[in-house]
C-alpha cells in the first residue's frame, strides 16, 4: 500500500503523520514545491520511528511527481490557507490552478488512485476534481463533513461535560461557515438524543459554534487549523485502506440525491476499499431539507466562479 499527501505545510504534514503512526501503508510520499520542506519533515517523521513503533516509510519529494508512482490513496492539501477575514470563497481563483495542476500530476503517475481533496473552498476543489480528471466519482472524496463532524461533536460533548467518544452526530451541507448543517436533532449520547439533555437554546449555540468552527480557530492562531484536519483526513483513508466500510459525511458528487444534481456536497456515504460506495438516504424533516437547499445554492454560486466549460 502506498499513500501520497501533497503539500507539506501544517495540514498535509499532521496528515502524513497520523497516517503513518497508523501504519496505513508501507510508504508514504509527502509531496511539496517548496525546496526541501517534505524532505526535511519526512526525515524528521521518520526519525520517530524507533521511539514510536512503526514500520511505514516517509518519503520527500520536492515537486517530483514520479515518487508518486503506484499511490492506491492521494491527498490534496495544497493551496492558499485560510488567513483572518478571508472567506473560503476568497480562495478560488488562487486554489483551482492549483488543485487542478495537482490532481492531472497525481493521477498521470497513479491512474487507479483514490483521491481526497482538503483544499479549500473544499465543495469547488472537490467538483472542480472531478470534472477536470474525469475518473469515476466514487473515487472522488472531499474531506470537510468529516471535520465539521467531530467539531460538532466536540462542541456537543463540552456543553454536557461528556467524554465525545460517546457522542454520535453528523453535518451535512456545504463546508462553509454559513452552509454546513449540524444535524442536532440526530445527535445522540451513545444512543440517547442530546435533546435529553441540552436545551434548544443549548442546542441552537453548538451548531452555532460548529459553523464558525473554522473561522474561530483561524481568529485565535492566525491562520487555519491542523490537527483536527489532519485527524480527518487519516481517519478517511484509514476507512478506505482497511476496508471499514464507516459512515462519514464527505462532499461526493451527487446525481439526484438529496434532490441535487451535477455538485459536490457533504452527505453521510460508505467509505472502502474502492472510495465511496454509497450514499446514505437520511429522513431530513421539512426544515433541515429548505437548509440543505440553501446550502447547495450557496456552493452552486462558488463553482460558478470556476467557469468550466
Amino acid at each position: 500500500m502506498k499513500i501520497t499527501v501533497v503539500g507539506a505545510g501544517a495540514v498535509g504534514a499532521t496528515t502524513a503523520d497520523n497516517i503513518i503512526r497508523r501504519e496505513l501503508a508501507e510508504e508514504v510520499v509527502l509531496l511539496d514545491i517548496k525546496e526541501g520542506v517534505s524532505e526535511g519533515k519526512s526525515l524528521d517523521m521518520y526519525q520517530t520511528a524507533a521511539l514510536l513503533g512503526f514500520n511505514t516509510k516517509p518519503i520527500g519529494s520536492t515537486n517530483d511527481y514520479e515518487k508518486t508512482k503506484g499511490s492506491d490513496v492521494v491527498v490534496i492539501t495544497s493551496g492558499l490557507p485560510r488567513k483572518p477575514g478571508m472567506t473560503r470563497e476568497e480562495l478560488i481563483g488562487i486554489n483551482a490552478g492549483i488543485v487542478k495542476g495537482v490532481t492531472e500530476n497525481l493521477l498521470k503517475y497513479s491512474p487507479k488512485a483514490i483521491v481526497i481533496v482538503v483544499s479549500n473552498p473544499m465543495d469547488t476543489m472537490t467538483y472542480l476534481a472531478l470534472k477536470e480528471s474525469g475518473i469515476p466519482k466514487k473515487r472522488l472524496i472531499g474531506m470537510g463533513g468529516a471535520l465539521d463532524s467531530a467539531r460538532f461533536k466536540t462542541y456537543l460533548a463540552m456543553a454536557m461535560d461528556v467524554s465525545p467518544l460517546d457522542i454520535h452526530g453528523m453535518v451535512i451541507g456545504g463546508h462553509g461557515d454559513t452552509t454546513m448543517i449540524p444535524l442536532t436533532r440526530l445527535a445522540t449520547y451513545n444512543g440517547i438524543p442530546v435533546s435529553r439533555f441540552l436545551s434548544a437554546d443549548q442546542l441552537e449555540k453548538v451548531a452555532a459554534d460548529t459553523m464558525v468552527g473554522g473561522a474561530t480557530l483561524t481568529k485565535l492562531i492566525g491562520t487555519s487549523a491542523w490537527y483536527a484536519p489532519g485527524a480527518a483526513t487519516m481517519m478517511l483513508v484509514e476507512s478506505i485502506v482497511r476496508n471499514q466500510k464507516r459512515i462519514v459525511p464527505c462532499s461526493v458528487y451527487l446525481n439526484g440525491e438529496y434532490g441535487q444534481k451535477d455538485i459536490c456536497m457533504g452527505v453521510p456515504v460508505v467509505l472502502g476499499r474502492n472510495g465511496w460506495e454509497k450514499i446514505i438516504n437520511l429522513r431530513l424533516s421539512d426544515a433541515e431539507k429548505a437548509a440543505f437547499e440553501k446550502s447547495a445554492e450557496a456552493v452552486r454560486s462558488m463553482n460558478a466562479a470556476l467557469n468550466l466549460a
